[in-house]
């Protein structure tokens, strides 16, 4: 095993060692709250190859980075993107602790091997409803029964399932309770997430639900305790000791979590945010393909200067003007 790396520390003494990296823009979901339904996607020029996203995963474990998340739109729909887990999985246990993905599951049914040999050991997967019919309209194009069976694939590999759920006003907060015992009753952390204004996007201000009102309400419902529990991400968590299972808060509106930031991004064209809701980035890929080490280690450097303090979300008002999908999830 090789020696520690450096730590990677910003202007506000934060350690920066959770790197979220984009193998894609696309997706085959539109997500209401996520894009747009008529989405410009990047042209393949501008992205990464799956070489170069390697080589940039190496270099950020190289300088203090010990967990990567494979994100997109989404990841797998970019083609060789279980090569891209199996070489960055090489570093597990030399520098990296963890390799994890988010995924919406539509393919994990094929993926779901490859992915566990590559060292996956829990993965992510976005699942807002369980409602045929509330699924097709919030995913405007997703069919429900693939993820279900995506899901079934990933349990069936051996890795560990956490359900991301979008907390929505008036279109699924109804099924949030249930979500949360069919969770517990398969084995599965869930976490709730608040929307983000992140882009232009439909009905975003009607749609919020602050997680605090759905906590109050779980609390009557189920026995939660609050739990020490970290993956690394935004998330803070309660134990429920019915299931032996975890319920996860992400609410960047209700309950900022920036004073504990640990975590950067790199869109799948290379270009690394240092905040999710800023557009200020640091140009990686003309780094990279500089082919200086000094011109890498100078972007990096930039970045951890500029990384602001926090986030300042105002669901009326996107902090962005680009969606989720292009900044990496």
């Amino acid at each position: 095993m090789g020696e520690a790396a450096p730590a990677l520390n910003d202007s506000f003494g934060r350690t920066i060692s959770y790197l979220r990296m984009s193998l894609t823009d696309r997706c085959d979901m539109r997500c209401r709250y996520c894009m747009a339904e008529d989405m410009v996607f990047l042209p393949r020029s501008e992205i990464l190859s799956l070489e170069e996203i390697v080589q940039l995963a190496n270099a950020f474990i190289d300088r203090g980075i010990t967990r990567i998340r494979l994100t997109g739109g989404e990841p797998l729909a970019r083609r060789g993107a279980t090569d891209v887990a199996k070489a960055i999985g090489n570093r597990l246990g030399n520098g990296l602790a963890e390799l994890t993905m988010t995924s919406n599951a539509t393919r994990l049914r094929e993926c779901a091997p490859a992915l566990a040999e590559a060292g996956i050991e829990r993965i992510n997967i976005s699942l807002d409803t369980r409602d045929a019919d509330k699924f097709r309209h919030i995913s405007r194009t997703g069919d429900l029964t693939r993820v279900l069976d995506g899901i079934d694939a990933a349990s069936e590999a051996g890795i560990a399932v956490k359900i991301n759920m979008v907390a929505l006003k008036g279109l699924n907060d109804d099924e949030i309770p249930d979500m949360l015992r069919w969770c517990g009753t398969r084995g599965y952390d869930l976490t709730l997430i608040e929307t983000m204004p992140l882009g232009a996007v439909d009905d975003r201000e009607d749609r919020f639900l602050p997680l605090t009102a759905v906590t109050d309400s779980l609390t009557e419902q189920f026995d939660l305790v609050a739990s020490t529990h970290r993956t690394g991400g935004p998330a803070r968590y309660m134990h429920l000791p019915a299931f032996g299972t975890r319920l996860g808060l992400i609410s960047p509106l209700t309950r900022n979590f920036c004073d504990s930031c640990n975590r950067i991004r790199v869109s799948a064209s290379g270009q690394l945010y240092m905040c999710l809701g800023h557009e200020d980035h640091v140009d990686l890929r003309a780094a990279l393909r500089s082919g200086l080490d000094s011109a890498l280690d100078d972007a990096v450097a930039t970045a951890m200067r500029q990384k602001p303090q926090r986030h300042d979300f105002q669901i009326a008002t996107p902090a962005t003007q680009r969606h989720m999908n292009a900044t990496g999830g």
